[in-house]
Parts: C-alpha cells; structure tokens; sequence
C-alpha cells in the first residue's frame, strides 16, 4: 500500500516549473522595481526644452552687450564661443536622446506590456553599445517569460486531464467491486458455483487497479527524473535473442506468430538499462496483443544500424492506427478503443512509458502505421563508442 505522500511525489515535477515561473512574478503582475520614473522624464524634458531657450537668451544677452558697450569684435568672439558651444550641446543631446533616453522609454513601454500578461514582446536597439546589451538581456528575458507561461499552461491542462483520467479509471472499477460485493452481501448469491463468476470479475478489476497505479507511479518518476538506471554495456544482439526466445515461447502458447531478424553484420555495445529496455519494448509488443486480430496475429522484431543507432524495429499485421490518431498514440490514458483495450487490462500508459524510458537512456521512439495493415515502431539506441 503506497502513502499519501508518495502520491504528493506525483506532482513534485508541476511544483518545480511554478517556482521556476515565480521567478519573473513581479514582472508579470506589473510590479516593477523602484526607478523614479517621473525623475528621469522631468530631467529629459528640461534638457530637451529649456536647451533651446538657453541658446536664445544667450544670443540676446551678446545683442545687448554689443547695442550698449559697442565691443563688436569681442562680441562676435562671444557669440561664435557660446554658439559654437550650443552646437555640441544640440548633439550631444541627440545622442543621448538616441542612445539612452530612447531605449530606456522603449524598456518602459515593455515592462507595462509584460505587466499587463503580454509576454511577446521585443525591442531591436538602433545602436550598440551598453543599452543594447541590455535590451538583448531584456529580450532573452522575454522569451524565457513566454516559454514559462507556456510551460506553466500545459502543466496545469495535463494536471487536470490527470485528475480526470485517474478519477474516471479508478472509478469504473472499484464500481463494479461495490456492485458485485452489495449482492454477494444481500444473498443475491446462494450456490457456489454461481460465486465463482463475481470473485474472478472482482479479481480482474483488482488486477486493473494495481497495474494502473504501478504504471502511475512509474510515469510519475520518468516525469520528475527520479527513476534510478542502472546502466550496463550490453551487446545489443546477445540482448535481443535472449529477449526474442523468451516472446517465441510466449506467442505460441496463444497460437501467435512471433519472429525475430538481425540485420546487422557486426557486433554493436550499447549503453542501456535493460530491465527498462525489456519494458518498453514488452509494451510495444503487449499492444500489438492487445489490439491486433486474435488468430493469425504476427509480430516480427527486427534489429538493423542507422549511422550512429541501433535501430529495433517492431512490426505488426495488426488494424493500424486511423491517420488522425498517430500524433497522439504516445500520449498518457490515451486508448484508441476503450472497449477493447480494458478486456486487456490496458491503463492507457504502456506506450507514453515506453517513450520516457527509452528518452530517459538518450535514445528515441517512433511509429508509422497504416490503417487496415499494421504498424511499425522503431527503438533507437545510441550505439557505445
């Protein structure tokens, strides 16, 4: 029996991304840092307007100190000083307009944007310098607010889909227990060969519910990186035979065909966990069970090399998978059909388990299918060098 708190484990992975997401809070909810904004734009108004009146009163205070004292040669000295002056002033001012004054409006027009939960936003400096490092900083924050707020988005929707999927799937069985238990209580059933059938249906959902938070609990460790693996250099042939003896005998007990091809003309170590290697690809197979026809069912596993991978190919005759439901076939609690997949004991996991585990090892996972004529996953394995 698992405790509460290993189910609190379960969303351990959520909680990490909110923190992550905290981080820019402020940011988001418009509570920037203390500039003195209103500082800064009087001290940029005085030099923009009072500038020009400076240069004006300049120029009558030199008209009144020739008119009365007559010193034209000195005051056209003066003048050109003070003029002269007043021009590398005008520009400097531009350039400060362009290189500091500008940009630091331009970042407070962003952050109110970002305060009012609009994360796609950008600023393109018009000079490099200082600024623009900053800007390319600011931008940099921006997409990483984005990404954030998309994480945090898409952990919150799968949080809920998790509730639901977990409620709905727990429910249907434990259901049927109470139902069957309510009418062997009431005495409903009184001969024992009538009892057998409601014990080995209680049974059946009691095996459903275990294996489903088993692979709740598996996927909830993938999810958070707390799956311990214990890797081993392994000859991946040696690997796949002795795993293709054991499936051959298992597949002719049920009168199914089952095959196994290496195409490979060395020998290739891999650096894998192989209990976790064995369960993704059991998963692959057990699917290929649960949902292909149940006579002249075939399987064929194939192992081939692509550049620097060993490829394991696993392909069925099954029904396929319809074209609108492939991109979805990895996802968790996803079943292409309901009915039939819970007659297996099938909790919706196998293939999403498949795919982190294989992930979790460096290696990839992939499907094509066609409808009516099967399908082929592909195993990729990162080959030890």
């Amino acid at each position: 029996m698992r405790s509460n708190h290993d189910f609190r484990k379960f969303y351990q992975r959520l909680h990490q991304e909110k923190l992550h997401h905290e981080k820019y809070r402020h940011l988001k909810h418009g509570e920037f840092p203390d500039w003195n904004y209103e500082e800064f734009r009087s001290m940029r108004r005085s030099m923009k307007f009072f500038r020009p009146i400076g240069f004006l009163l300049t120029l009558f205070l030199l008209f009144l100190l020739y008119y009365w004292m007559g010193l034209k040669a000195i005051g056209v000295i003066f003048a050109l000083i003070l003029i002269t002056k007043e021009m590398v002033h005008f520009i400097l001012y531009q350039r400060l307009e362009k290189k500091v004054f500008k940009p630091i409006e331009q970042l407070k027009n962003v952050f109110t944007e970002i305060g009012q939960g609009n994360y796609n936003v950008s600023i393109q400096p018009e000079v490099q310098n200082e600024f623009a490092q900053l800007i390319h900083s600011f931008n940099e924050m921006a997409l990483k607010l984005q990404e954030s707020e998309r994480i945090n988005q898409e952990y919150e929707e799968n949080r809920k889909n998790l509730v639901a999927n977990i409620s709905h799937d727990l429910k249907t069985p434990i259901t049927s227990i109470q139902g069957y238990l309510e009418m062997i209580m009431e005495g409903y059933v009184t001969q024992p060969g009538q009892l057998n059938p409601y014990l080995k249906t209680i049974y059946s959902n009691t095996v459903y519910m275990n294996k489903l938070i088993d692979d709740l609990f598996l996927f909830s460790k993938l999810d958070m990186d707390k799956l311990n693996m214990n890797y081993e250099i392994l000859n991946i042939q040696a690997y796949l035979e002795d795993l293709a003896i054991e499936l051959k005998f298992e597949f002719e007990e049920k009168q199914l065909e089952f095959s196994y091809r290496d195409q490979t003309d060395q020998d290739y170590p891999v650096r894998i966990d192989g209990k976790r290697v064995y369960q993704a690809i059991r998963n692959i197979v057990d699917n290929a069970v649960k949902y292909g026809p149940e006579q002249d069912l075939k399987v064929v596993m194939e192992l081939s090399e692509q550049e620097e991978y060993v490829c394991i190919n696993i392909a069925d005759n099954g029904p396929g998978i319809p074209a609108d439901r492939l991109p979805h076939i990895f996802d968790r609690f996803y079943r292409i059909d309901l009915e039939r997949s819970k007659d297996f004991v099938s909790t919706g996991l196998g293939l999403a388990i498949a795919k982190e585990l294989i992930e979790a090892q460096g290696g990839k996972i992939t499907v094509v299918s066609i409808s009516g004529e099967g399908s082929r996953f592909t195993i990729k394995l990162p080959v030890q060098k």
